[in-house]
């Protein structure tokens, strides 16, 4: 059991759980928003730091050589990759995902990262180069996807952040969401897996009852301490949310057979028997019902670990793709069988990207700059967007300054503020909402990417 874990459970009983900041006092369902018509982000935090150099690959001539003549027995062959457009193919694993690219709905994002400032190879030789903190370890390098900018100090995450502009819900959480859904003022709320919640019909019937009546005595009785008011709100609330969304939670295959969105993610059997499949099974549930949700802001959050790829990599990325694939086709299915493939956009995080140089033990090493997939009906897909690497050892894009570090490590073209900033932006913020959100964005010239 992880640290991540631990926080997303150590409210108890499997029950929501609300984290974070000390006033707690999250949005109700009833509360209004700031913009019309219904839009949702889905976050699909790919934990470990996904190696998106074999995620899409150059398909010219050059760039494919290029490729080739670094990742050695770790290239995919040019002949198995999947074409999206002329330029780039996918991962073999993700071939489902290719129709979407010429459909328009599909688009990479190229070597995104955290950055403190534009960043040049000649300005870390000349060693004048502002760095974000802690680059290649885990922890910090989530956190800063999490909550943007280059400090690892931020106590807030940038989509507790946005829902807070937005005068909406929490971010709710199906998966790890570390430090993104938490704001200055309210907490992510953590949600169980198919068929699993504090009272699973809604009503806390026979000992669920006595439960919740222990529950609420304890959660209503006076506290003159701050941190335990702020735990009993916390409670308060997350019992409030699984009598409501029970109902919801509980809907499996089994006792719902005939439900259509089972259909779509293939009863959760054979390649959708996966944690991820299951995440985006309850989203969709989630999106079924937003009216009982409220609102008609929301930000979801899936995770796949697995990814911190330093031994047999080709194998194990290509199991985790074999599942991630098709989960996101179970979802975009779904989203068309609701109507709402324009108004929901699913979008990667990772720690970071990997050496493109392979390690001496079939795997790859802690990089910076990464790929990254955008998905749905509004995304300005089949286009790519930021700028493709200089895959060169050495070369303008190689952190390395000294011969004997030069990994293949990508400094990166795009940073996440800029990536967060396009996403919020479409969630109806305006420019002066998004650079309160995003105080670093200031550092760049460009504050949308347009991808969306």
């Amino acid at each position: 059991m992880n640290r991540r874990h631990i926080l997303k459970t150590m409210l108890g009983g499997g029950a929501l759980s609300a984290l974070g900041g000390l006033e707690l006092l999250l949005a109700t369902p009833a509360q209004a928003q700031t913009s019309s018509g219904y839009r949702a982000l889905v976050c699909i935090a790919l934990y470990g730091g996904n190696d998106g150099a074999n995620m899409i690959v150059p398909l010219d001539t050059a760039g494919y050589n290029s490729y080739a003549a670094v990742r050695g027995a770790l290239a995919i062959p040019k002949a198995s990759l999947v074409p999206v457009g002329s330029s780039y193919g996918l991962h073999p694993a993700l071939s489902a995902l290719a129709p979407y690219w010429t459909q328009a709905k599909l688009a990479p994002v190229f070597n995104v990262g955290p950055l403190a400032r534009p960043t040049t190879r000649a300005q870390l030789v000349a060693k004048t180069a502002v760095l974000p903190d802690n680059l290649f370890s885990h922890s910090d390098q989530q956190n800063l996807w999490e909550s943007g900018g280059a400090s690892v100090l931020g106590r807030t995450g940038w989509g507790g952040r946005l829902m807070e502009s937005l005068g909406s819900d929490p971010v709710f959480a199906l998966g790890d969401a570390g430090r993104l859904g938490i704001g200055a003022a309210r907490s992510t709320l953590a949600l169980p897996g198919p068929g699993a919640a504090f009272a699973p019909d809604g009503s806390f019937s026979g000992n669920h009852a006595k439960r919740r009546a222990m529950l609420d005595t304890l959660a209503n009785t006076a506290r003159s301490n701050q941190l335990v008011a702020a735990f009993a709100n916390i409670q308060k609330t997350a019992l409030t949310r699984s009598a409501s969304l029970g109902p919801v939670l509980k809907i499996t295959p089994a006792n719902t057979p005939s439900d259509p969105l089972n259909a779509a993610f293939g009863n959760l059997q054979g390649i959708y028997n996966s944690s991820i499949a299951k995440q985006l099974y309850q989203v969709a549930k989630l999106l079924r019902e937003r009216a009982s949700v409220g609102g008609s802001r929301h930000v979801y959050v899936v995770s796949q670990s697995g990814y911190d790829t330093h031994n047999s990599q080709l194998e194990r990325q290509n199991t985790l793709f074999a599942q991630l694939a098709p989960a996101l086709v179970a979802f975009q299915t779904a989203l068309a069988q609701l109507g709402l493939e324009n108004n929901v956009t699913s979008f990667t995080l990772s720690d970071f990207g990997r050496t493109l140089k392979p390690n001496s033990s079939g795997g790859t090493d802690h990089g910076w700059g990464n790929h990254h997939l955008v998905l749905g009906g509004a995304v300005k897909g089949g286009l790519s967007y930021g700028s493709f690497p200089d895959l060169a050892l050495g070369g303008a894009d190689d952190y390395g300054v000294n011969s004997w570090e030069w990994q293949g490590r990508w400094i990166p073209g795009t940073s996440v503020d800029q990536y967060v900033a396009t996403l919020a932006s479409w969630m109806g913020l305006s420019t002066t909402q998004v650079s309160s959100m995003l105080p670093n964005l200031a550092q760049f010239a460009s504050g949308n990417l347009g991808f969306v």
